[in-house]
C-alpha cells in the first residue's frame, strides 16, 4: 500500500489546490482484460483494507474494459456481475470501450466484427468456448460467433447481456467523477459525448476542468497510479504489465493506492 497523500500536486494548473473529496469512501479499480487473478488479489486487497481501517460504507468503482486480451474475459465477467448483484450500490461497473466494442459485434457482427475481434475480442470468445474463427472471418462465420456468444452469455447468467448493455457510463459522488477515458473539460460531466468518454477526448490531458472535479479514468497505462492536474489515472497495465492498481479516496480528503501484481509478467 502507497499512501499518496503528501505526493499530490494540489494546485499547479488547477484552479483549486482542494483535494479529491467524496461522500463515501471509494475504491476506483483500474482497466482488468481477462485477469480474473490480479482481479481476485485486488479484491483481498480491498476487502483487506476495508476491515483494517474500519471503513464505512465503502464504494467499489471499475472504469471499465474488462474483457479482451487477457484469457479469461468469461470468468472477469462472472465475478464482477455477481458482484455487484451482491453489493447492490455499493459496486459499481461502468462501460469501457472493449466492452462497447463486444456489444457492436452482437448488433453487427458483419460490420463490426473484424475490429472487435482484432483488439482482443478472439481471447474473448476463447474464455467462453467459442473457438474456430479468425479475423478475417467471413460473414457466415461472424454471425455464428455473435449467436455463440449470445449464448453463452445467457448460459452462464440470464441476465448478464442485459446487465452488459445497461453500464453506465460515468459516476460521480462529490467531487470525485469516475468515467472510462476521460471527459472533455469544457463540459459538464452530464454533457459528455459517449465517444470523449469511451475513447478520450483530445484536451482532456492538457487543459484543467474548471469545476473544481477530479476525474478518475482508466484507458491509457500508466506506470503507476497518477493524480496530476485534476485527473487520476487508474489504468497500470493489468493485462500488458502484471499490475493492477485501484486509487482509494477518502471523505476526508486522504488518499492511498492498492496494486496487485503477477510475476509471470514481464516488469515496464
Amino acid at each position: 500500500m502507497l499512501d499518496l497523500q503528501r505526493l499530490m500536486p494540489f494546485g499547479g494548473n488547477r484552479v483549486d489546490a482542494a483535494p479529491p473529496l467524496p461522500d463515501v469512501p471509494l475504491y476506483v479499480i483500474g482497466d482488468i482484460h481477462g485477469e480474473i487473478g490480479l482481479l481476485e488479489r485486488l479484491l483481498d486487497q480491498i476487502d483487506a483494507d476495508i476491515a483494517g481501517a474500519s471503513v464505512a460504507s465503502p464504494h467499489l468503482v471499475f472504469v471499465g474494459d474488462y474483457i479482451d486480451r487477457g484469457e479469461h474475459s468469461a470468468a472477469v465477467l462472472t465475478r464482477l456481475f455477481d458482484l455487484q448483484t451482491e453489493l447492490g450500490a455499493h459496486a459499481v461497473t461502468l462501460m469501457g470501450n472493449h466492452e462497447r466494442m463486444m456489444l457492436d459485434f452482437l448488433d453487427d457482427p458483419i460490420t463490426q466484427g473484424t475490429r472487435w475481434l482484432r483488439y482482443g475480442g478472439l481471447q474473448t470468445l476463447a474464455s467462453f468456448g467459442i473457438g474456430g474463427i479468425t479475423e478475417t472471418a467471413r460473414a457466415d462465420g461472424l454471425c455464428n460467433a455473435a449467436d455463440a456468444l449470445r449464448g453463452a452469455l445467457a448460459a452462464i447468467r440470464p441476465q448478464m447481456l442485459a446487465w452488459l448493455r445497461d453500464l453506465p457510463l460515468w459516476w460521480q459522488n462529490g467531487t470525485v467523477a469516475v468515467t472510462h477515458a476521460g471527459a472533455n473539460p469544457a463540459r459538464a460531466m452530464a454533457d459528455q459525448s459517449e465517444r470523449a468518454m469511451l475513447w478520450g477526448h483530445p484536451d482532456f490531458s492538457r487543459m484543467p476542468r474548471r469545476d473544481g472535479l477530479w476525474v478518475c479514468f482508466g484507458h491509457k497505462i500508466h506506470d503507476c497510479v497518477d493524480f496530476t492536474g485534476g485527473r487520476v489515472a487508474v489504468d497500470t497495465g493489468g493485462q500488458q504489465y502484471g499490475r493492477l492498481s485501484c486509487a482509494v479516496f477518502m471523505p476526508d480528503g486522504a488518499t492511498r493506492v492498492l496494486e496487485a501484481t503477477s510475476s509471470r509478467f514481464r516488469r515496464h
